[in-house]
């Protein structure tokens, strides 16, 4: 007959998950009551750049930007605490808590460049660090639309090739130059 743990395990056990489970769901939802949500107007800007993000074809990313993501218009407590000086949006992983600041909404010109920071963010939902996130969507960016003849003067282009220009230099080392963007 086989042993069966002793009863004190098992009460360990349970009382360690649940532990566990409460100190989770107790992070997560003060990350949501110490920040505000979207008003419609921003709720409707996020909604068309999820539009071109799934336009794109990024079906895995769109399902967990409509069904997974917190949308957040103001920083939690613990964003406060860590701080994002230039940052148009911040995630909390794993929690899937993302942060607009206002210049996603401001400084963005149009539907496609918030598509290109919430595809940034959603790699940072899936768990990727900065660099691997500014490398996708700069390698996708043309799946978005978002295309330097258009766009390589607005502020949100200029940051972002600066941003992935600095963590991976190499997909700008190309041209006569071997300064261009290799992508283009």
């Amino acid at each position: 007959m086989p042993a069966t743990p002793p009863r004190g395990f098992v009460r360990s056990l349970l009382l360690i998950t649940g532990t566990t489970l409460t100190i989770v769901v107790v992070a997560f939802l003060s990350l949501l009551m110490t920040s505000d949500g979207l008003s419609d107007e921003q709720q409707r800007a996020v909604t068309e750049a999820i539009a071109v993000v799934d336009r794109g074809g990024f079906a895995r990313e769109v399902r967990v930007l409509r069904n997974v993501v917190f949308f957040r218009s103001s920083d939690n407590w613990w964003n406060s605490h860590v701080g994002h000086q230039n940052a148009y949006a911040a995630t909390n992983f794993p929690f899937a808590v993302v942060t607009l600041y206002p210049g996603f909404f401001r400084i963005s010109v149009d539907a496609t460049e918030r598509a290109a920071i919430l595809l940034h963010e959603s790699q940072h939902v899936f768990g990727a660090d900065e660099r691997t996130a500014l490398q996708r969507v700069w390698l996708d960016k043309r799946r978005l639309g978002w295309t330097a003849p258009q766009y390589n003067r607005t502020r949100v282009w200029r940051n972002t090739k600066e941003w992935t220009n600095g963590a991976i230099p190499v997909l700008f080392q190309c041209g006569d130059d071997r300064q261009s963007d290799c992508v283009e």
